[in-house]
């Protein structure tokens, strides 16, 4: 008798929680808006630029900060590698502390140096600092990201980076914008003027980005700020952009039926899962190693796993 009322019960807790999922599912949107994004004003174009101009040397120093327990893949990698195949500043990535950082969803790096290392090596700052997505609350980040804005840095947070600038409190009174996703916990932040559709926002000394590839068109516009349209022209075309500006239409992005669906699908395909691997060579593109690693490895099914011929790589 006691095992047909647990069985029941549990079939019950079941269809329950059917019922609460089918419903949710049935509340999502089917699709996400379509549409052209607004057109950028050539004087707000030129005054991004304007406000992203080197702060202090001719040739910029740019540091990368991450933590070394989680920092977003392409959020870290990429703009350290487009901006290094740029060649108009010196580019730096840094930990928190001593070692490797461990990236998510992929990937694990060395630093060239910790940020006390750093530190020693430019009591006066850099010129430009990038936050990638990581852990918002770590101490030792929030308090040197801080610092480096006393000595004049501009600070850049690429993606969900943002919420780690918006706890520095170096986004108050300011505009700003971060991936779709989190857009809901910056408006908690009330001092903070969410900018909708706009893909990178720059307001007095902090610039913020939308979604992780957002730091392709923020990379360009830097090295625009820096060297100039014609050398940003010549890096988007070794990478394959063709054009690059803040243009964006925020609606576009949300949480919607089809990518839950898949997400769910891949999840309970206990049968299909897949690792794939990806030879690191000598001289291998950042920006290419970043978004394959980072794409194949949140499909829900699948992760990217790195081989090498030493291991010095």
């Amino acid at each position: 008798m006691i095992w047909r009322i647990v069985a029941w019960s549990a079939l019950g807790g079941l269809a329950a929680l059917a019922a609460i999922g089918g419903t949710w599912l049935l509340l999502l949107p089917g699709a996400p808006a379509r549409g052209a994004a607004p057109a950028i004003s050539s004087e707000e174009s030129e005054a991004t630029l304007a406000a992203l101009k080197p702060p202090k040397r001719r040739r910029p120093l740019i540091a990368i900060i991450g933590i070394n327990d989680k920092s977003e893949t392409t959020d870290y990698l990429m703009p350290y590698g487009i901006l290094a195949r740029a060649d108009v500043a010196d580019v730096v990535t840094l930990a928190t502390r001593p070692g490797p950082v461990t990236l998510y969803p992929a990937l694990k790096v060395q630093p060239h140096a910790t940020i006390a290392a750093f530190d020693a090596d430019h009591p006066d700052g850099a010129d430009y600092v990038i936050v990638p997505a990581m852990t918002p609350e770590d101490a030792a980040a929030l308090r040197w990201i801080r610092s480096q804005a006393g000595k004049g840095a501009t600070v850049i947070a690429v993606c969900v980076g943002a919420m780690v600038v918006a706890n520095t409190g170096l986004l108050d009174g300011k505009r700003a914008t971060t991936h779709w996703y989190s857009v809901r916990d910056l408006k908690k932040h009330s001092a903070i003027r969410y900018a909708a559709d706009r893909r990178l926002v720059v307001h007095r000394g902090v610039a913020t980005t939308t979604g992780i590839t957002a730091s392709m068109p923020m990379a360009l516009t830097l090295i625009e700020a820096i060297a100039g349209r014609a050398r940003a022209e010549a890096v988007a075309r070794d990478i394959g952009l063709a054009a690059w500006d803040a243009r964006h239409r925020s609606d576009a992005f949300q949480f919607t039926r089809p990518f839950a669906l898949t997400a769910i699908a891949n999840t309970l395909a206990l049968w299909g899962r897949e690792q794939l691997g990806i030879a690191l060579t000598p001289g291998i593109d950042e920006v290419s190693l970043a978004l394959i690693a980072d794409a194949w490895s949140r499909t829900y099914r699948s992760r990217a796993l790195t081989f090498a011929a030493t291991d010095q790589a």
